[in-house]
């Protein structure tokens, strides 16, 4: 999606290091090459640092690029709007959504007076993965912006253990795997 020469940030943004998790701020001027789009984020390569990071869509004009906006929210609560949601969260190195990939163990809705508790059961390709709460945030936070949710958790397990089995037909056809 990139052109491999890069592009210089025209001002700051603030980023998230993959795997590590950890929030920085990128400055205006640094070079960066744009590796994939996915939802509604950008996973970059910034070249001084020679590392991946993870940048919301909404800083897309800094890279040269269009803004991305969240994808619309369903006018009512149900819980195939609660997948759709999660099916906007990427893990930044893999091309495919959480679901896809077969990270979400489980989804509970609970009805309360005061409107809808949801949570979520999800593991990690790998244990050690810092992007793990980058992840789980993304997800709380879309799952929140359904109407009537009161509260959205979503749980980090370890139980099975992921793997490649667990992705969906989807999923590895966009990997190549079928």
């Amino acid at each position: 999606m990139s052109d491999q020469s890069g592009t210089t940030l025209t001002r700051e943004i603030n980023a998230v290091q993959i795997p590590s998790g950890n929030h920085i701020s990128l400055p205006a001027g640094t070079l960066v090459i744009v590796t994939q789009q996915l939802g509604d984020s950008f996973t970059v390569y910034v070249v001084h640092q020679a590392g991946l990071f993870r940048v919301r869509g909404e800083d897309g004009d800094a890279l040269g690029l269009a803004k991305i906006e969240s994808t619309p929210q369903a006018k009512e609560f149900s819980e195939d709007a609660v997948w759709a949601q999660l099916r906007e969260c990427y893990d930044p190195e893999i091309p495919v959504n959480i679901v896809d990939l077969g990270l979400i163990y489980g989804l509970n809705i609970a009805d309360e007076p005061e409107g809808k508790r949801v949570h979520v059961q999800m593991t990690l390709t790998a244990p050690g993965c810092g992007m793990g709460p980058t992840l789980a945030h993304d997800a709380e936070q879309r799952i929140l912006s359904l109407p009537g949710v009161i509260a959205a958790t979503v749980e980090l397990v370890w139980e099975p253990p992921w793997n490649p089995e667990r992705i969906s037909p989807a999923g590895k056809e966009k990997l190549g795997m079928t």
